[in-house]
C-alpha cells in the first residue's frame, strides 16, 4: 500500500488540474499576460507556478480555446491571452459540470458526515 501522504498529494494534484483549466478559461474573458494571470490566480487563492501555467496556456491555445497576441507598446513585449468562442463553449460545459459535481459532492459528503 502506498504512502498516504503521496496518495493525498497526487489526488489533490489531479483535482486541482481541472480546476486550474476552469479558472484560467474563466479569467481569460479579459486579456491577461502570463505573469498577471499568475498573480490574479494567486490572489484568488489558486497559487500556480509559471512552469505549470505557461505549458497550460500553450496547450489551450493549440486546442483553439485561447488566442494570443503580442503587445509591444510597453517597456517590454508581453503576450496577452484571451478566450475564443470555442473556449467559451468549453468553459460553459466545464462550469455546468463543476456546478453539478459540487452539488452532488456536497450532498454525498453532507450525508456521510451525518451518518
Amino acid at each position: 500500500m502506498g504512502n498516504l501522504k503521496t496518495i493525498i498529494s497526487q489526488t489533490k494534484s489531479e483535482m486541482r488540474r481541472g480546476l486550474v483549466v476552469l479558472t484560467t478559461l474563466a479569467l481569460l474573458k479579459e486579456p491577461h499576460y502570463g505573469y498577471s494571470l499568475i498573480q490574479t490566480l494567486e490572489n484568488k487563492g489558486i497559487p500556480i507556478e509559471g512552469n505549470t501555467l505557461y505549458p497550460l496556456l500553450r496547450r489551450l491555445a493549440k486546442q483553439g480555446l485561447l488566442m494570443s497576441e503580442w503587445e509591444t507598446d510597453g517597456s517590454k513585449p508581453r503576450k496577452y491571452y484571451r478566450i475564443t468562442d470555442n473556449g467559451e463553449t468549453v468553459l460553459k460545459a466545464l462550469k455546468d459540470t463543476y456546478k453539478t459535481s459540487t452539488q452532488s459532492l456536497n450532498y454525498i459528503l453532507g450525508v456521510m458526515e451525518n451518518e
